[in-house]
């Protein structure tokens, strides 16, 4: 059976590509899109009362195969994740030529940092740059609408992806724990795995089961290394050496550092031991 997460379908409306795979009223093209908002909630359903599946930063693009009631359904072109995010979040697509390459970054209403704010973005986010300037020995790119950001907080998309995911993950250490969050204001375990390993260039599923059973390849647990994943019901670490891993986890609700003995010991009593370990392979 189809995966609902990763496929557009309803007993209304279904994506074309899945015509004569699922049954629908009616199937649509879907017409291309980009979130125009820092970070944007993707809920199960049409509903603001609803908890939050994911997330989705500025500049990634979805598929829309529904707008309706102020709500558009729509499918990441990253992950494939599907869901409802509100309608006024989406834009047209523009090229997007840097990314944001720390936690958390502000966008100045102009070149200097004592200007006001007009927001603050995540790492992954992606930016159209057009311009730079200098203020007080500061250098700042420029992005179409004249919002500038400190330059070194970004980097074009064309240069090549950070050499190592963990030491990207362990950017994020003591950001708070979101249930569905993927962003440098809150995170969740998998959108730990998922954000830090895009950053370096590679990709991996949204979500604890997807990486389980596709990200990489099966492991010992006496054969852990650095970037290994450690795998329990519904969570995921990275290990960051032989012994220690990193996390974002509800026990401390943050993204923290924790040895492997104490992770399991700990979490033993509630949801058993590691269901598995697997080991992320680059991409040829």
């Amino acid at each position: 059976m189809l995966d609902r997460r990763l496929n557009a379908f309803r007993p209304d409306l279904a994506d074309i590509a899945l015509k004569g795979q699922v049954e629908a009223d009616r199937f649509v093209t879907p017409q291309p899109a980009m979130i125009t908002q820092p970070v944007v909630p993707l809920r199960p359903k049409p509903d603001l009362s609803m908890g939050i599946d994911t997330e989705l930063l500025m500049g990634e693009e979805v598929r829309v195969f529904e707008r309706k009631n102020g709500w558009a359904w729509v499918q990441a072109v990253d992950d494939g994740y599907v869901g409802y995010l509100l309608e006024e979040t989406l834009g047209a697509v523009a090229i997007a030529t840097h990314l944001v390459t720390v936690p958390r970054s502000f966008v100045y209403s102009g070149p200097d940092l004592r200007f006001p704010t007009r927001m603050a973005l995540s790492m992954g986010s992606r930016l159209t740059i057009e311009g730079e300037a200098e203020t007080r020995g500061t250098r700042y790119l420029l992005m179409p609408d004249g919002g500038a950001l400190v330059s070194r907080h970004i980097r074009p998309i064309a240069e090549p992806p950070a050499p190592d995911y963990v030491a990207v993950a362990a950017l994020f250490l003591e950001t708070p724990y979101l249930w569905g969050g993927k962003s440098g204001f809150g995170i969740d375990c998998s959108g730990l795995v998922q954000l830090a390993m895009r950053m370096a260039g590679r990709k991996a599923p949204r979500d604890s089961d997807m990486q389980a059973s596709g990200l990489g390849v099966p492991v010992e647990r006496a054969e852990l290394r650095r970037g290994d994943l450690v795998f329990w019901k519904g969570h995921v670490a990275i290990m960051e050496d032989e012994t220690t891993m990193i996390h974002a986890n509800g026990n401390t609700m943050s993204v923290a550092r924790e040895t492997l003995e104490a992770a399991i010991e700990r979490i033993g009593w509630l949801y058993g031991t590691p269901t598995g370990y697997r080991r992320p392979v680059a991409e040829t």
